[in-house]
């Protein structure tokens, strides 16, 4: 009789007994990721019910395999162009969320008596919510369009990110077994420092390569391209010392950036699915019912720590943020959970050795707990709010409401700002850029020359040769390189006071240039000798070969915008427009619609439910701000603007013809939210909304104006705007600012 290896019958009874227990747990509506742990225990050392997996070593490995296709495939859906979209509301909440759990956790950690090692894996554990939990409990209850869910994923997002970083820093904590703050700020550094680099290389290479074997690509080599980028980034990752998760991570993040992205997530979905569900029954058998029995109070405690102190901590990081009270206290019932992330750091802390075994099977029994209670939770959230606003003080109302006002305010336009900001970012990718050039060459370029030539001094000066001529575009881009052109002509021409620091900021440009050039020439030369060559090489840069680095370094950059930006100019995202409960919801009129043929005019909507059309997207027309003649078509999508309550009204008129939109018009990509106060200088002091001509001049829409604490939302054409009124105008954002600056 042929033997069969115990991996492959450990695969048989894992795969059998999660495909029955995730049956069961679609039948009852619940994630299927409670179902794979279940299958976990129950195949796991510590139940005899039915047979046990035998090698456990193996399906730990395969387990490692899980996290790291997790990872790519969050990482596919992560993009860091969209954590730049995020916006500041979901950052500031994220980061105050984190630091806040990270706290509450490490505390009680310490109050229960456990070691500090325990206490921090725990801040960390509870403070990472779960993606698929919150996406699935949005879709049951069909609130994915309310303007607080668009918050939530931000500051999952951010959350996301965040959790790569913590690996890290964990990492770094569990081997040095103390809080040395100069190394995990070198770690930090260095993690900064890779991220950068390895996310400029490969927006630079891989969209390029992809987009020259397309024709050469069917979905089994795609697949195959994908998972070798995949497990290529994490053995750099792991080379440099970091986790294979990060290098996942990273991979994921770039590809995301490629018009391929949607392909090769679809192909990864299965293998993703297949390592995901092996590493989530690898949860399952870590964990022991008697311990689970022994520890009963930690993880009642842990569980409530998950959703009061998720709840407060998320919805104070909102509040801060400027969002309003409803708003805040919906986001927070919506992030009290645990799940994916929480498992992969408790999994990092008993690979590491440094964590206790009961850490584990307590942060999984608080996910389980939770999981059953988000929906609850998110579906009575709207009441929670009725509630707390009923029980504080009116002042304290309106004060929050003041607040999220003014933190809305549309904030002056700051040349400095603009200037410096592009100041900031032109020295960190250069530099990074340059560094990690002159390490690659010290690394191969230089051992390549000294085993070829047998010479030490010529090696060093072929391999300095080498790396200036590579460097060189980046350093001509560093110091001479003119950014925001039009920012600096304003500081420049308006005040003479802001000449001197303009100049200053340009020496000390050619100051960090040379200090680069001599990083590398005293790698191979004395430090005199490295500074002389130094000065000379920039003055050759600056006066000779000025023409010829700025044509080359061009082409550079159009190759790696065009990179950066072919998947969005394809495919463009619609805009968040949020002004204080009003927000933007897409719908398809379809043939059968009682919308479909008629103007704007006839069917009222503004007036039967206080919604605006903003946008009407017609094939490849745009139609931005339609005015009241403009008809509807079958097959047009519209954007529509209003509240959750006003949004949900429009959508049960549509309800069967509703198809969210995922891709927007190239038009889109310039619509936002104004506002602007009148005073009794502004031309439009006293002017009805009709009068004011916006919608003719700059094809938008006042759809809100506050006046003395009161909120008009979508006001009518006959509305005189008065000193003190802050209106809100919808539209393309550029047409806006030149109007009100034209008027």
């Amino acid at each position: 009789m042929t033997h069969l290896p115990h991996l492959i019958t450990d695969l048989g009874l894992i795969l059998a007994v999660a495909g029955v227990t995730t049956l069961l747990f679609k039948m009852i509506r619940q994630p299927v990721v409670l179902g794979y742990i279940i299958a976990g225990l129950l195949v796991g050392p510590h139940i005899s019910l039915i047979p046990t997996v035998v090698d456990e070593e193996a399906i730990k490995t395969w387990s490692e395999i899980g996290v790291i296709f997790l990872l790519f495939s969050l990482g596919l859906e992560f993009s860091f162009k969209k954590l730049v979209k995020v916006g500041g509301s979901a950052s500031i909440t994220a980061v105050v969320e984190i630091v806040l759990m990270i706290a509450v956790g490490y505390g009680a950690g310490l109050l229960m008596g456990w070691s500090h090692m325990d206490s921090i894996f725990l801040g960390a554990i509870l403070s990472m919510s779960s993606t698929t939990i919150i996406i699935r409990a949005f879709d049951e209850l069909g609130v994915r369009t309310r303007k607080f869910a668009g918050l939530v994923f931000g500051i999952l997002i951010v959350e996301d990110l965040v959790a790569i970083l913590l690996l890290v820093l964990l990492s770094t904590l569990a081997v040095s077994q103390q809080f040395a703050g100069g190394e995990l700020l070198m770690q930090l550094l260095k993690l900064a420092f890779f991220l950068i680099l390895w996310f400029l290389a490969g927006i630079f290479f891989i969209p390029t390569f992809l987009k020259r074997t397309q024709k050469l690509m069917n979905d089994e080599t795609m697949l195959i391209v994908s998972l070798a980028l995949c497990l290529l980034m994490v053995v750099l990752a792991v080379a440099v010392g970091f986790s294979a998760a990060l290098g996942a991570f990273i991979m994921g993040s770039i590809l995301a950036e490629t018009t391929q992205a949607e392909r090769i997530e679809h192909l990864i979905k299965s293998v993703k699915d297949l390592f995901g569900a092996i590493f989530f029954v690898s949860v399952g058998m870590m964990i022991d019912p008697k311990v689970l029995v022994e520890y009963a109070g930690p993880v009642l405690l842990v569980t409530l720590l998950t959703i009061v102190g998720k709840f407060l901590s998320t919805a104070i990081g909102a509040l801060l943020s400027g969002q309003s009270l409803k708003h805040s206290v919906q986001a927070g019932m919506s992030l009290a959970q645990i799940g994916e992330f929480s498992f992969i750091i408790a999994s990092l802390g008993l690979s590491l050795k440094v964590t206790s075994a009961f850490l584990y099977p307590i942060a999984v029994a608080a996910s389980a707990v939770t999981t059953f209670t988000t929906p609850f939770l998110i579906k009575q959230s709207g009441s929670l709010y009725t509630l707390i606003e009923r029980v504080l003080p009116s002042r304290w109302v309106k004060a929050i409401s003041r607040y999220s006002s003014t933190t809305q305010q549309l904030s002056a336009y700051s040349d400095w700002r603009v200037l410096l900001r592009a100041y900031v970012m032109n020295f960190v990718i250069h530099s990074v850029i340059i560094v990690g050039l002159v390490l690659l060459s010290q690394k191969y370029i230089f051992p390549a020359m000294a085993n070829t030539l047998g010479d030490s001094a010529n090696a060093r000066l072929i391999t300095v040769i080498i790396t200036l001529l590579l460097i060189a575009p980046f350093i001509w881009a560093l110091a001479i390189r003119r950014v925001e052109r039009d920012a600096y002509s304003h500081l420049w021409l308006n005040r003479r006071l802001n000449r001197g620091p303009l100049i200053a900021i340009e020496l000390v440009r050619i100051a960090v240039a040379t200090i680069h050039v001599g990083f590398l020439m005293q790698l191979y030369y004395s430090p005199s000798v490295a500074f002389v060559i130094a000065i000379v090489a920039m003055a050759l840069a600056t006066v000779i070969f000025s023409q010829k680095l700025q044509s080359f370094y061009d082409r550079i950059e159009q190759r790696f915008l065009g990179n950066l930006n072919e998947r969005e100019n394809q495919k463009p995202a619609r805009p968040e427009i949020t002004p204080w409960d009003a927000h933007l919801a897409d719908f398809e009129i379809v043939p059968e619609s009682i919308f479909s043929g008629k103007p704007l005019n006839e069917l009222a909507l503004r007036e039967q439910y206080g919604v605006n059309i903003a946008f009407i997207e017609r094939g490849r027309l745009s139609i931005v701000t339609p005015d009241r003649f403009e008809r509807l078509y079958p097959g047009d999508r519209i954007s529509v603007i209003g509240t959750d309550e006003q949004l949900q009204r429009v959508k049960n008129i549509l309800e069967a013809s509703v198809l969210p939109v995922q891709n927007g018009a190239a038009e889109r990509e310039n619509i936002g939210l104004l506002n602007y106060t009148i005073t009794k200088n502004s031309p439009l002091y006293k002017k009805t909304i009709r009068e004011s001509a916006i919608r003719e001049n700059a094809k938008a829409l006042i759809v809100g104006i506050e006046r003395q604490g009161e909120r008009i939302l979508n006001p009518d054409s006959f509305t005189t705007m008065e000193e003190g009124d802050i209106i809100w105008i919808v539209g393309d954002t550029e047409k806006i600012q030149k109007f009100l600056k034209t008027e």
